[in-house]
């Protein structure tokens, strides 16, 4: 027999393929285990219905009478647009339920955990609690902080710079690739409309068969200047865009979190990236490295330069080759 972590694994692998795209909703996994063979499986669909439960719910069938359901995340007890998963694991006879985490919504926040109980049903948490915190971080800082989850991609030299001479790429094939498969796990792409005036990006996801998980695209544009003739503008149809003009990177963050954003990457020059880490609005930076300098002639990635990130600690370190990855985080984390 698999331990109770074995499970929960495989329901967290679930619920990793649809991160980014199951906003306003956290991206959750569910299995249905009984005589220690997978009866049922979900993941939150993309627009975040149908729920993981109700989906490995119905996969099992009537084998799910007595048997143990594994949830990434604590089971919704309040009716939205589709009645509560609580009913759904109730009625369908469950006999036991290995939640990960609780979910921090003042809706639910234990009541799940507790209905289920009042049921009858046996209610086990915490199993892989911080992986599955982990995986839910844009959706957890929504409901305590008021915004989403703010990451940082930067493409740099060796001496930090991202601008010089003539060359279009800084980085290579693989660590292009990189890039936008990071995109593909983000809900909204956020750029300042000087990079689109000068670079004019796309700022999709062109992964052969991710081409339909690109995320919202966000320009902060206050006065206007967003060209009809951009390619963000010309696509606007095909991808979602939304142009802001908010005052204040906290209102900004603030109206994102309010559509239902929960995870942010921000693909920007090097006035926006200095102006949400001055800000203490950073929780992650994606670094990737070329292993050449350009030198005097290139911008700074952000203001003070490799210096200014000396609170900051590597988390992950991934070989691109030419390039390299490193995966950045506050040693205190952003407010």
């Amino acid at each position: 027999m698999h331990s109770h972590p074995h499970y929960m694994q495989h329901a967290l692998a679930l619920a990793r393929r649809n991160l980014g795209q199951t906003w306003p909703n956290p991206s959750v996994g569910a299995v249905i285990v009984k005589d220690g063979n997978i009866i049922g499986e979900g993941a939150t669909a993309r627009g975040g219905r149908p729920h993981a439960e109700t989906q490995a719910i119905a996969q099992a069938g009537t084998k799910a009478k007595g048997a143990t359901l594994y949830v990434t995340f604590e089971p919704c007890a309040h009716r939205g647009q589709t009645p509560p998963c609580t009913r759904a694991i109730i009625e369908a006879g469950i006999g036991c339920a290995v939640i990960a985490c609780r979910d921090p919504a003042g809706h639910v926040n234990g009541q799940g955990i507790a209905q289920l109980k009042a049921a009858g049903i046996e209610a086990i948490e915490g199993v892989c609690e911080s992986e599955a915190r982990e995986l839910n971080r844009g959706f957890i800082s929504v409901m305590e902080r008021k915004r989403p989850f703010v990451a940082l991609k930067i493409a740099a030299s060796k001496d930090g710079k991202i601008a010089g001479g003539k060359e279009r790429w800084i980085t290579g094939e693989a660590a292009r690739a990189h890039g936008q498969l990071l995109r593909s796990r983000y809900d909204a792409i956020l750029t300042g409309i000087g990079t689109v005036l000068a670079d004019d990006p796309l700022l999709t996801v062109r992964i052969p068969g991710l081409e339909d998980k690109s995320p919202v695209r966000v320009v902060l544009d206050r006065q206007n200047r967003l060209p009809a003739g951009s390619k963000i503008a010309a696509t606007k149809d095909a991808v979602p865009t939304w142009v802001l003009s908010t005052p204040t990177l906290e209102e900004t963050l603030s109206v994102l979190a309010e559509k239902g954003i929960t995870r942010l990457l921000v693909e920007a020059g090097k006035t926006l990236n200095t102006a949400f880490l001055q800000r203490g609005l950073v929780d992650r930076i994606y670094w990737f490295c070329a292993p050449a300098a350009i030198g005097e002639g290139g911008l700074c990635a952000i203001e003070g330069g490799l210096s200014a990130l000396a609170s900051w600690q590597v988390l992950e370190h991934t070989a691109l080759p030419p390039d390299t990855l490193e995966i950045l985080e506050p040693c205190s984390p952003a407010s």
